[in-house]
């Protein structure tokens, strides 16, 4: 260092730009620079703030407590713990401690804003960014800091993604994706190649942000056709990492290769392709793993794989079996499950195209790598020579896995060869040698195998199209320092270099452009890089020169090449010898210096594999491994054959191994350095982008940050390098507009007067920084050296003092002005009420004076009062005494009286009573007597009339009922017996058969040689006859149970239906007393399943709109393919499609919708040849499965119609053979008029064709006399045949019900159209041959009639065919009806068994429910039976109500044409006039003018010449057609209108996919066209509000409810058209409208930005949306909706989709904007949220649940300015945001960033305390609103006041040729 510190001033930027990237530079450069890290013109005096070193924390917070004076040796410092230190300051240097940047500007995105650009501050930065806000990325002017937070993060959802796609760099927070977007911005902007270059320490995570990278090219790319091209370039992935990444000690998945991915777009910037470039493979590790290291991981997931079936024959066990696996101890990596991830490798494999077979080949490869690592090498001879026994298993697994010999791999695994001059010997080798030759063949299968993988991932994502641009991701291994460094860090600290040399030249450059742009003097500064280094490695006779001369000389060493090291390279001074070494190195690289061990140099850099093993292995059985080195041939250089001089002899043979020997391949150091040269071209050639990962901690702790690690990374990686440059010249820069909004206080009030806001900006800083080097004026922005920027921070805060002080000394005034006040009117208040005090005392004396005497004057009066009361009072009671005396003396003397009396009566009465009972006692007893006398003689009567006759027949009267009954039951069970009898019998019949039968048998068996055979079939037969009586006495005894349990069960029956009855009471009781008791639970419940099943409702809902969305989606990208598929075959030599063809003819997929017939397969193939063979080629497979339903429904139409005939005939025979009666049923006289109807057309249809054929034979006749039998009469006979068969068409077409079956006089049975048209031409073409019939009349009647003849006996008999298939299928339902009684029958029996296994109970339980069960199958048939005949019953009344209708009309026209007839007879001059009739609201249009109607009213229709009119007036004119279409029953004409104007609204909304107007102008209508259809389709639920002349206008024969549901289909894909371009227009106002307009001036201020300037701040703000600009946008989308007639409900429905989608843009740019996240913000949020709401309230929208979607929007602003300090606090946060998750509600609080120094941050305790408080919520894991996401759409019904006859077509829409009706 003291070398160092003698340089002069000339040397400071050579060592600057050299990177010599040390502390003491760095100060040494702020010493002699004039102190550019440090503000001059603040002195250091007290409370300054500054950094010094520390040992631990590698730099410490302090703060002076003195001022410093220029002389002073040392600082008094105050440490963070309020420790004083002494700081001491060097004598020479004078080197002061760095200053601190203010705290409002720690945590910046950009390192670059800060105001003091030093290592410390850096460090401090990047450390509170990551261990307190959480953010892992930070901007470092062009570098991308990313630190590995060790912890999976919630911030590379597709949500985020979207969120970064189309924002500039500096718009949002620093991501991986804002840097890849930038790369593809510039791509596509500047049609430049582009290049990120991820570089860092092993564990940094430069192969997770690759992959982030690449993930975000392929989302945002996505390839443009179906080939997947993203996912292939993702495949890649788990792949290479799988082959080419392993556990080392610092990283779990640490690339062990480089690797440089170039992505390919097309013209349009799809992906399609991509190219993998690998460098330096670390060979070594397949055969050596350090402690806690891992080999590849492929090896260990096929060891965890080995179990499976198809992996069986590698022959794999567990990882700890193998040596090549287990070296490093640990084989498995805590979280990371093996086996998964090998069935992710090979899901990549196979989406890559690669087969199963060469899947197993790599496997096979991979595990013989195993194999021969295990293989036991035994040494023989004192170690001169070693052997493999034959009997290993392993060496024998590896020769059949690679299909090699085995003998030949045994003996040249221990063996060499070599080739002199004159002979070839084989040689043995030692133990040690023969490791080295396996483990040698172990890397070189590896290296082939991984770049033959290499090869075939290139070639799964090549593509032939042409690549237009790429953007490359370097994936490359960082600067490396281990304690033993090899061969592989030296190449790759050696291509580090060369990225260092090419990141300082861009950096430079970028910042000399930056200047010279600005048109700022800057001096061009040709800096000294670190070219010598690199000279050093690879100049000739460098460090690789050296290496490779060593490994050409035969015996060249290691030790040999470190001597020549230090030999050619001791005095350079990038090159040094260590002390106590003679076989390292050091190398003093950009970042550190390194010491390298040269042992293992020269073999490395060899990379030699003994060529007899190879030739074994290229004689491979295997296809894959003979492939993987043959390929070498190509690198080994053909023999010399320029040896014609020579004069010796020599063998052909051993030249070319000669050769081989002399001209070895290319070393690694050379090829790598080829590589590395071809990059580094690459990169020069296009714009690179830097990712810089850096690795917080060696432990892998989550948020864990060491700041000795991290600064080591920063020195190496090129941070603070890029720090440096920054702050030689002009670091911070500010734009003109933020400037003035920053720090526009400094400014006085007469400088703004000036509208100019760069003058402004000029005088202002010429007056505050008077020093004019620290600043320049540049075009577009000012420029500060170091330090400028904290010192204007200091003036602001200053002024804002010094007016926060003013304030408050005016607000300290006013308040005790306002004490004063206060105090005064309280002292007058207090006097008052004193005094009134005192003469209310004074009012009281008197008040009480007088009262006092008034009490006095009132005791005497009541006393006087009570005196003379007490005297008469006692005068009265001795007045009363007296008189009661007297009166109780008269009462005693009349109560005596009274009591005699009594006494007297009572004696007299018992006196009565005694001689009366006695009288009494007397008649009794005589009755008495005279009653039995008289009984005595009744009882003689009595006995004499018992023993008659007449006596015993009345007697017998009840007898005779009783005898009844039991008759009644004899006979039942006589007749139960007769059955079991029967059945006896029968059984017993049977049994006789079968042993006759059986004796029979059994004589023929006796008479056949064979005894043995008899006797067993005797034995068989008395087995069989005492099973058959076992069997007898079986049912003999199941009868006698079965009727005993009938009898159980009668009882049993009836005590049931008496505990049903008891039940039943019980249950009414229960069910009155539930009713009354859970009214209230009722309601509760019914409310809780309504709102159920309307939630269920909108997701139902909503999923069917996203199916609809998604078919509108597939619908246009099927057009896109089929207009490209076009421009294909539109090339020379090809079909080219109709030039009439429309674009949008399949637009329409629905299904056609026919009242009358079902179409025929032929029409479907009809419409692909006119569709063209292109949609029928993407298509066929769903036309087969329609051509298949298609077919099934002819037949089952068919099916149908033969029974309806069936059924009419049957109808008819019976109305023939039965007389008519009174009594027959509506249906019968249904079925009567409609074959009356049907014979009487069939009879005039026979007459029209009898004329036809009259007429035609008159003709022939008059030809024939004319012509002379001409030769061409035969043509003019088949010309007329033609025209009158033509004729008869025309004439059934007329009629379309006659066109549907044809009826033959003689046959019952109906023929077929087609059928009967055959036989008529038939009988016409036998016309033509009537000239060669000599033998028949001149007319040809006769073979006429022959000919006919023929046709109808062909018709016959095709009947009969017809009548014995139906005959066949009715024996075969039959037959299927049989089948399954049987079925039925079997199941009963079955049962039936199973039942009697039962007991009683149950078996009355199961027949109860087989009862219930039969019951409920039978009344549903019946109920679908009534359904049917019902149906079929309104069918048939509608058919005969329009032929009625159709025969009233005829007779009514018969009649007029009489009548016309007779008048015209009588009179024909007199005129008949037509009565006009009134307009019934129908249009008439002919079928050829149908594509100018929907040319007219759809396709070239604009909503402006509607202007005026009736809303929505196309769709009541199409209505109006559509209803004249139904009113005369043309259902193909009604199906043609609704597909023509679907198919033309689909086309005008393609062509004007972004005009807003147009899209609701057709909204509209088709929501107004679907409203008719439903208001006038004869619903009940839809004609509610009908008029009654509404209703006539009511459709009478259609029923359109399926194309009912294909407008609502097209409603819902035009509604999310609608909402696409209204927020296409809205959502670039939306950020600038609602986060960075003022709409509130002065609140917001501007902080530092950096390198990375916001796109809105680039200009002054004048091209900026204002929220005004936003409520004018959708003032206008409401005026368009409102003038065009839209519904009001779906206008609420439009404005609640975009107030969404506002609130999630919002939201989701504040969740990722560190700049907007603060106090002033939040105040501007619920400002602009106020204005909306009130906009909402002007237009009536409030009950859109507008607001409601913007809570979280509301909630997240009140957030923003509530206090966030104490736990009341964050209990009222909690409380409040109930919207937001939890995660929001952190990420805000942690981007919360004050814009002053006089707020205060949010503290990491609170946050942890509002994630304590709200861990018990179950928010979702999503960050972000998904602000694509739609609400599903609702189009309630809303029928039109309007009549159909009320409406006027204007004449502008040219629809002249529309007949009103």
């Amino acid at each position: 260092m003291e070398t160092e510190q003698q340089e002069g001033p000339g040397e400071l930027l050579v060592l600057f730009f050299s990177g010599r990237c040390n502390t003491a530079t760095s100060r040494l450069y702020a010493a002699r620079g004039a102190e550019k890290d440090r503000q001059p013109d603040l002195a250091l005096e007290d409370s300054t703030r500054v950094w010094i070193p520390d040992p631990e924390d590698v730099w410490r917070p302090a703060e002076l407590t003195r001022d410093y004076k220029e002389g002073d040796r040392s600082l008094q410092l105050r440490l963070e713990d309020d420790t004083i230190q002494e700081y001491p300051i060097d004598a020479q240097s004078k080197q002061l401690p760095f200053l601190r940047n203010p705290d409002i500007l720690v945590g910046e995105n950009d390192l670059t804003a800060l105001s003091y650009l030093h290592e410390p501050a850096v460090l401090h930065n990047l450390k509170v960014r990551f261990l307190e806000s959480n953010h892992i990325y930070t901007y470092c002017g062009i570098v991308l800091v990313a630190i590995n937070p060790y912890e999976q993060l919630p911030i590379y959802g597709q949500d985020v993604i979207y969120a970064y796609s189309g924002q500039n760099m500096g718009d949002m927070d620093p991501h991986i994706f804002a840097v890849a977007e930038e790369a593809y911005k510039q791509m596509a902007r500047d049609e430049k190649n582009q290049s990120i270059i991820v570089s860092g320490e092993s564990g940094a995570g430069k192969t997770v942000s690759a992959k982030y990278a690449m993930r975000y090219f392929a989302t945002v790319g996505g390839s443009a056709s179906d080939t997947n091209i993203e996912e292939k370039v993702l495949a890649s992935s788990p792949i290479m990492e799988a082959i080419g990444n392993a556990k080392t000690t610092r990283n779990d998945n640490s690339s062990r290769f480089g690797k440089y991915i170039q992505i390919g777009f097309d013209k349009r910037y799809h992906i399609i392709g991509a190219n993998m470039r690998t460098y330096l493979l670390e060979k070594s590790r397949v055969v050596f793993q350090a402690d806690d290291e891992r080999n590849y991981h492929i090896f260990y997931q096929l060891c965890a794989a080995a179990s499976l079936p198809e992996l069986k024959e590698l022959a794999l066990t567990c990882a700890e079996d193998f040596f090549y696996t287990s070296q490093g101890g640990d084989t498995s990596i805590e979280g990371v499950d093996d086996a998964e991830d090998f069935e992710k490798t090979r899901q990549a494999f196979t989406l890559l195209g690669v087969r199963e077979s060469h899947q197993i080949s790599i496997f096979k490869i991979i595990a013989s790598i195993l194999h021969l690592g295990n293989v036991e090498i035994q040494a023989e001879r004192q170690d001169d020579s070693c052997s493999v026994s034959p009997q290993d298993e392993h060496l024998s697994a590896f020769c059949r896995l690679l299909g090699v010999e085995h003998s030949q791999m045994e003996h040249w695994l221990c063996h060499r060869k070599l080739v002199t001059t004159a002979e070839t010997y084989v040689k043995t080798m030692s133990l040690q040698q023969v490791v080295n030759a396996r483990n040698a063949l172990a890397k070189h299968i590896y290296a082939q195998l991984f770049g033959w993988i290499v090869e075939q991932v290139n070639k799964a994502l090549h593509t032939a199209l042409k690549q237009h641009s790429f953007i490359g991701v370097l994936d490359i291994y960082g600067f490396e320092t281990f304690e033993v460094n090899s061969f592989e860090q030296f190449c790759i600290n050696y291509a580090n270099e060369k990225l260092q040399q090419q990141f300082n030249s861009h950096v430079f450059k970028l910042e000399q452009e930056e200047y010279m742009k600005e048109q700022i003097p800057w001096t061009l500064i040709d800096f000294y890089d670190n070219q010598p280094c690199i000279d050093l490695i690879e100049a000739k006779l460098g460090i690789l020169d050296l290496l490779d001369e060593e490994c050409k000389v035969p015996k060249g060493t290691d030790q040999n090449w470190a001597q020549k090291l230090y030999d050619r390279h001791g005095g350079c001074q990038h090159f040094q010898k260590p002390r106590m070494s003679n076989t390292a190195f050091i190398v003093a690289h950009f970042a550190d210096k390194v010491e390298y061990l040269s042992d293992g140099f020269l073999e490395k850099n060899r990379d030699t594999v003994y060529e007899e093993q190879i030739n074994i292995l290229k004689a491979s059985k295997c296809p894959l491994v003979a492939d993987l080195f043959h390929d070498d041939k190509d690198s080994v250089p053909a023999p010399s054959t320029s040896a014609k001089g020579s004069k010796i002899n020599v063998r052909s043979s051993r030249p070319p191994l000669k050769a081989s020997n002399k001209e070895h391949k290319k070393t690694v150091g050379h090829q790598f350095r080829t590589s590395l040269q071809l990059l580094m071209e690459t990169l020069n050639a296009t714009t690179p982008h830097y990712v810089r990962c850096v690795k917080p901690n060696d432990e892998k702790l989550p948020f864990h940050f060491d700041p000795k690690r991290a600064v080591q990374q920063l020195r190496a990686c090129g941070v603070l390098e890029t720090i440096r440059i920054s702050a030689a010249g002009y670091p911070s820069r500010w734009t003109y507009h933020d400037f003035f909004n920053r720090y526009r206080m400094l400014i006085k009030k007469r400088e703004l007067a000036s509208g100019d806001k760069k003058a402004i900006c000029r005088s202002v800083l010429e007056s505050l920084i008077k020093d004019p080097d620290k600043f320049q004026f540049g075009r577009t922005k000012i420029f500060f050296r170091a330090g400028q920027v904290a010192y204007l921070e200091k003036l602001r805060a200053d002024k804002f003092r010094a007016a926060t002080i003013t304030i408050q000394k005016t607000v300290r005034g006013w308040l005790q002005r306002v004490k004063y006040r206060r105090l005064k009117g309280a002292t007058l208040t207090l006097q008052r009420y004193c005094r009134g005090h005192l003469a209310r005392r004074l009012a009281e004396h008197l008040r009480r004076t007088r009262a006092a005497v008034v009490f006095q004057k009132q005791y005497r009066m009541r006393r006087a009062r009570l005196a003379y009361r007490k005297v008469r009072r006692a005068a009265i009671v001795i007045q009363a005494c007296t008189r009661g005396m007297f009166v109780r003396r008269i009462y005693r003397q009349v109560l005596q009286e009274h009591k005699a009396t009594v006494i007297q009566k009572h004696v007299r009465g018992w006196a009565a009573r005694r001689h009366f009972l006695r009288l009494r006692g007397a008649a009794i007893v005589i009755q008495c007597a005279f009653r039995r006398l008289k009984a005595k003689q009744e009882l003689k009567a009595l006995k004499i009339e018992a023993r008659s006759a007449e006596h015993l027949k009345r007697l017998n009267v009840g007898m005779e009922n009783k005898v009844v009954q039991l008759q009644r039951k004899i006979d039942d069970q006589n007749k139960e017996f007769k059955t079991l009898s029967e059945q006896l019998s029968a059984a017993a019949s049977a049994h006789a058969m079968e042993v006759t039968k059986l004796r029979k048998e059994l004589a023929h068996y006796q008479q056949s040689p064979g005894g043995d055979v008899g006797l067993r079939l005797q034995e068989e037969v008395e087995s069989l006859r005492t099973e058959l009586q076992r069997a007898h006495s079986e049912r003999k005894i199941l009868e006698d149970a079965h009727s005993r349990e009938n009898d159980e069960l009668r009882k049993r029956v009836a005590d049931l239906e008496q505990e049903n009855a008891l039940l039943k009471d019980e249950k009414e009781k229960l069910n009155h007393q539930i009713l009354s008791q859970s009214k209230d639970d009722l309601a509760r419940g019914s409310a809780q399943e309504n709102l159920l099943m309307k939630r269920e409702l909108e997701e139902e809902r909503s999923r069917y709109q996203n199916l609809v969305k998604e078919y509108s989606r597939l619908e246009q990208r099927y057009d896109n393919l089929r207009d490209e598929m076009t421009i294909i075959k539109q090339t020379p030599g090809h079909k080219r499609n109709p030039s009439n063809q429309s674009s949008l003819e399949s637009d329409s997929n629905y299904p056609s919708i026919s009242t009358s017939e079902v179409g025929d397969t032929e029409d479907a193939l009809q419409q692909v040849e006119e569709t063209g063979l292109e949609k029928a080629a993407l298509d066929m497979t769903v036309f087969l499965k329609l051509q298949k339903r298609v077919r099934e429904l002819e037949q089952e139409r068919r099916k149908l119609q033969a029974q309806l005939e069936r059924r009419e005939q049957q109808d008819s025979r019976k109305v023939q053979v039965e007389p008519p009666k009174n009594d027959i049923d509506l249906d019968q006289d249904t079925d009567l008029a409609y074959n009356t109807l049907k014979r009487q057309e069939l009879e005039s249809e026979n007459k029209k064709l009898k004329n036809d054929l009259n007429e035609l034979r008159k003709a022939v006749a008059d030809q024939a006399t004319q012509n002379n039998a001409a030769p061409g009469s035969p043509d003019g006979y088949g010309t007329q045949i033609v025209s009158a068969d033509q004729r008869r068409l025309a004439g059934k077409s007329a009629e379309p019900n006659i066109n549907a079956r044809t009826s033959w006089p003689n046959s019952e049975k109906h023929v077929d159209q087609e059928d009967a048209i055959e036989a008529y031409h038939g009988v016409c073409q036998t016309n033509s041959k009537t000239e060669d019939w000599g033998y028949l009349n001149e007319d040809g009647e006769l073979g006429l009639a022959y000919q006919g003849l023929k046709q109808v006996a062909r018709l016959l008999e095709a009947q009969l065919q017809a009548q014995s298939r139906a005959h066949e299928e009715e024996v075969e339902c039959l037959k299927a009806q049989v089948e399954a009684l049987k079925e039925e029958m079997d199941r009963q029996q079955q049962t039936f068994s199973q039942t009697l296994l039962l007991s009683p109970e149950a078996q009355v339980e199961f027949g109860v429910q087989q009862e219930m069960s039969r019951l409920t199958n039978e009344n549903l048939d019946l109920k679908e039976l009534v359904e049917k005949l019902e149906k079929n019953e309104k069918k048939l009344k509608k058919q005969l109500k329009i032929h009625m209708k159709r025969v009233q009309d005829l007779e009514a026209a018969q009649t007029l044409a009489q009548n016309g007839k007779r008048h015209q007879e009588l009179s024909r001059q007199v005129a008949v006039q037509r009565k006009e009739k009134d307009f019934q609201g129908m249009l008439e249009y002919h079928r050829e003018d149908e594509a100018l109607l929907i040319r007219n009213l759809v396709t070239e229709l604009k909503p402006q010449a509607l202007a005026g009119t009736v809303p929505c007036l196309p769709a009541y004119i199409l209505y109006m057609c559509i209803r004249h279409a139904d009113y005369v029953n043309d259902d193909l004409k009604v199906h043609s209108l609704l597909t023509s104007t679907i198919n033309g609204i689909k086309k005008v909304l393609k062509k004007h996919s972004d005009d807003f107007e147009m899209t609701s102008f057709w909204l509209s209508n088709t929501c107004r066209l679907l409203h008719c259809l439903k208001q006038y389709s004869g619903d009940e639920g839809f004609m509610t509000q009908n008029t009654a002349k509404q209703n006539e206008h009511c459709l009478k024969n259609f029923d359109l409810t399926e194309y009912r549901q294909v407008l609502s289909d097209l409603s819902i894909q035009i509604y999310q058209q609608l909402i696409k371009i209204a927020e296409g227009v809205l959502q670039p106002m939306i950020v600038s409208a609602m986060l960075e307009n003022e709409s509130i001036q002065g609140l917001s201020g501007v902080k530092p930005t950096g390198y990375r300037k916001r796109s809105s701040s680039m200009a002054d703000g004048d091209h900026a949306y204002c929220l005004e600009a936003v409520i004018r946008q959708m003032s206008a989308f409401h005026t368009v909706m409102c003038d065009q007639g839209l519904d009001p409900e779906i206008i609420l429905q439009v404005f609640k989709q975009l107030f969404y989608m506002i609130t999630a843009v919002t939201l989701n740019n504040l969740l990722l904007r560190k700049d907007v996240c603060s106090w002033s913000t939040g105040m501007q949020l619920r400002y602009n949220i106020s204005q909306l709401e009130e906009w909402l309230r002007g237009r009536n929208l409030h009950q859109s649940g507008a607001v409601q979607t913007m809570e979280p929007l509301i909630q997240a602003a009140q957030l923003l300015q509530l206090k966030k300090k104490t736990p009341e606090d964050a209990e009222a946060i909690c409380s409040l945001s109930t919207s937001l998750s939890t995660q929001q509600i952190v990420k805000i609080l942690n981007l919360y960033t004050p814009l002053n120094e006089f707020e205060e941050r949010v503290t990491v305790g609170f946050i942890r305390t509002i994630q304590a408080q709200l861990q018990d919520r179950n928010d979702p894991q999503q960050l972000l609103l998904d602000y694509k996401h739609m609400f599903p759409v609702l189009f309630p019904f809303n029928p039109s006041a309007l009549t159909m006859d009320s409406i006027h077509i204007p004449a502008c829409l040219n629809l002249e040729f529309l007949t009103e009706v």
